[in-house]
C-alpha cells in the first residue's frame, strides 16, 4: 500500500470526536427507564454508549445506498394568494421528464408528503418547513419515467392526520365547488387541484380514506389499490400496515393509466409489497361494453349511520342499482364486523402512529428496505421540538398513543392487529360471491369549514371525524377501493365507494367505468 494509501485508511477508520452524552444524561435516562443502577454502573454505562457512538461515527464515512434523482428541477417557490385561490398548491416547481411515455403530456401533482429531490417538503406542518429532501420517491421517478411533467407539491393536511381540510400550515384548502366547505383530507390540495384543471392528475396517501375522502367531496376519481401495489417508498408514513399511495383524477381512464405507471414491486426496497406483483395494463381492460355476469353488493353498514344524510343513501343506493342495466346482478350484502373497523383502526391510528411518527421520525423503524435517514433525522427533531406547529388532532393522537403504549405496553395494538385478519376474512367471505361492494364514500356531503376561535380543543381534534365510518376498513383489510361522483346533493359531489377483491383493481375500475360510461354526472 502507497504512503498516500495508508493515510487515507487512517483517516477513514480514525474514531472521530464523539458528541455523546454527560454522565447526568445516562443517570437521568436511567431514572426515565426504571432502572435502579449505581454511581460506578451509570459510568460503566456511559463509556459503552460512547463505544457504540464511535462506531456510528465511524459509518458516516461509508455512502449509503440512495433513491435515484434522474430529472434536473429548480428549488422553485411557494405561490402567492393570487396564484393559489384554493390553497391546494404548497410549493411550484417544474420537472420535466422522459422526452416520451404514458403520460407524455400529463399534468402531475405531488401530495407533500412525498419526497421530491431538492423540493422543499412541509407535510402540512410548519415544524417540518424548510425541509428538503435528497431523494426522488419510488413513484415520482416512475412518473417522470413515464413523459409526465410534475408541477409542483399539493398542500396537505398537519403530517396527513386530518379527514378535513382546516389543519395545514398556511390555512385551509376550499373546497372546489363551495369555498366555504371543507375538501376534505388529507389528501386535500391533490384533489381540488385535479378538479380545477391545474394538473390532470396527482398522487394523494391513504391510512384511513385520505385519497378517497377530498376525491369524494370535490367529485374526482381516487383509488387506493391493494396494500403494497403501489410502493411507498421515499413518502412520510403514519403506520407501515395501513399506508397506501394512490392517483386521483378527473376520469377513471386517467385514474388506471397513473396506477399502471406507479404500481409494481420495487426490488425489496418497500417492505409491505410481496415480490411478484403483477400490473395490467388496466386502461384496455376497462373498456368493456357491458357488465355481464358481474355480481355487485350493496354493502348495509356503510348505510343507515347516524350522520348518515338521507339523500346520499339514495343517491348511491340508486346508483349501484343503474348497474343492472348493462348486466351487472345487485343485492344487499352485509359484513356485521365493518361496525368495529373504527374501533380496530383506532389501534393502527393511535399507538401504532405514535411508534411510526413520533419515535419513528415519520417513517417507523424495524423493518427492511429504504430508510431516508438524513431526513429522518430532522424530522425527528423537529417534531421533539417544535410543537406548537402541531395541530390539534396531532397532539390529541401522540397523546393518546403514548398513554397508550405506557399503560398496555402494545396489547391494544396488538389486539387490534389481530382483528384485523377477521376484518380481512370478513370482507373475503363476501367477496367469494360478489366481485365488488358498494357503499357511500362520506355519508354526507361537504361541510362548512371551521372558523378560527369557534372550537375547543376538543371540538377541533374530532371534526368531521364521522367521515371515514366507510372508508378505514379497506384500509386495515388492504381491499383495493375507489370513490367516483355519483351523484349531487345541493350542488355538492356525493362519492360512491367501490371495494374489490385483493390484486383485482381491473374489476374496481370496471365498474367505475361502466357507472362514469352510462351515469357519469
Amino acid at each position: 500500500m502507497t504512503e498516500s494509501g495508508k493515510e487515507l485508511k487512517s483517516e477513514l477508520f480514525q474514531d472521530p470526536t464523539v458528541p455523546g452524552p454527560t454522565t447526568d444524561e445516562v443517570s437521568a435516562l436511567a431514572r426515565r427507564l426504571n432502572y435502579s443502577l449505581s454511581d460506578d454502573e451509570i459510568k460503566q454505562c456511559h463509556s459503552l454508549i460512547t463505544d457504540a457512538l464511535k462506531g456510528f461515527n465511524r459509518l458516516d464515512h461509508l455512502v449509503e445506498p440512495t433513491l435515484p434523482v434522474k430529472y434536473p428541477r429548480t428549488p422553485g417557490y411557494r405561490p402567492t394568494a393570487d396564484e393559489n385561490p384554493y390553497r391546494a398548491w404548497y410549493w411550484r416547481s417544474t420537472i420535466k421528464g422522459a422526452d416520451s411515455g404514458k403520460l407524455t403530456g400529463k399534468k402531475i401533482a405531488i401530495k407533500d408528503n412525498v419526497m421530491v429531490a431538492g423540493v422543499p417538503m412541509m407535510n402540512g406542518c410548519r415544524a417540518l418547513e424548510g425541509t428538503v429532501p435528497d431523494v426522488d420517491a419510488t413513484v415520482v421517478t416512475r412518473l417522470l419515467d413515464a413523459g409526465g411533467t410534475i408541477l409542483g407539491k399539493s398542500t396537505c393536511e398537519n403530517l396527513c392526520f386530518s379527514a378535513c381540510s382546516h389543519t395545514t400550515g398556511y390555512g385551509p384548502v376550499l373546497n372546489f365547488h363551495d369555498q366555504t366547505r371543507s375538501a376534505g383530507g388529507s389528501s386535500s390540495g391533490s384533489a381540488v387541484l385535479v378538479m380545477a384543471g391545474e394538473v390532470d392528475m396527482a398522487i394523494g396517501g391513504d391510512q384511513g380514506g385520505s385519497v378517497r375522502l377530498p376525491s369524494c367531496w370535490n367529485g374526482s376519481v381516487g383509488i387506493k389499490g391493494t396494500w403494497g401495489l403501489v410502493p411507498y417508498t421515499g413518502a412520510a408514513a403514519i403506520e407501515p400496515t395501513i399506508d397506501h399511495l394512490g392517483p386521483i383524477a378527473r376520469t377513471v381512464h386517467d385514474c388506471a393509466l397513473m396506477l399502471e405507471v406507479i404500481a409494481g414491486y420495487d426490488n425489496g426496497l418497500d417492505h409491505r409489497q410481496p415480490p411478484n406483483i403483477v400490473v395490467p395494463d388496466y386502461t384496455k381492460e376497462i373498456e368493456v361494453d357491458n357488465l355481464n355476469g358481474m355480481r355487485i353488493g350493496i354493502l348495509q353498514e356503510g348505510f343507515g349511520h347516524d350522520v348518515s344524510e338521507e339523500a346520499v343513501d339514495r343517491i348511491v343506493r340508486e346508483a349501484a342499482k343503474k348497474l343492472t342495466s348493462v348486466g351487472a346482478k345487485v343485492a344487499d350484502v352485509s359484513i356485521p364486523m365493518q361496525k368495529h373497523s373504527g374501533d380496530i383502526w383506532a389501534g393502527f391510528g393511535l399507538e401504532g402512529a405514535y411508534h411510526c411518527m413520533l419515535r419513528g421520525s415519520l417513517h417507523g423503524l424495524g423493518y427492511r428496505g429504504y430508510y431516508p435517514s438524513n431526513n429522518m433525522k430532522i424530522s425527528g427533531a423537529a417534531l421533539k421540538h417544535d410543537t406548537k406547529h402541531l395541530s390539534d388532532k396531532v397532539k390529541s393522537v401522540m397523546l393518546t398513543g403514548a398513554y397508550l403504549n405506557e399503560t398496555f405496553h402494545g396489547q391494544y395494538y396488538g389486539r387490534c392487529q389481530n382483528l384485523a385478519r377477521l376484518l380481512r376474512k370478513a370482507y373475503d367471505d363476501v367477496l367469494k360471491d360478489y366481485d365488488v361492494l358498494i357503499m357511500p364514500t362520506i355519508p354526507f356531503v361537504a361541510q362548512k369549514l371551521p372558523k378560527e376561535g369557534e372550537m375547543t380543543f376538543e371540538e377541533r381534534s374530532n371534526y368531521c371525524v364521522d367521515m371515514i365510518q366507510n372508508t378505514m376498513a379497506a384500509d386495515i383489510t388492504g381491499h383495493p377501493a375507489l370513490s367516483i361522483n355519483a351523484g349531487w346533493v345541493d350542488k355538492l359531489p356525493v362519492g360512491m365507494t367501490i371495494v374489490g377483491k385483493h390484486w383485482d383493481e381491473t374489476t374496481v375500475l370496471k365498474v367505475a367505468r361502466a357507472h362514469e360510461k352510462n351515469y357519469g354526472k
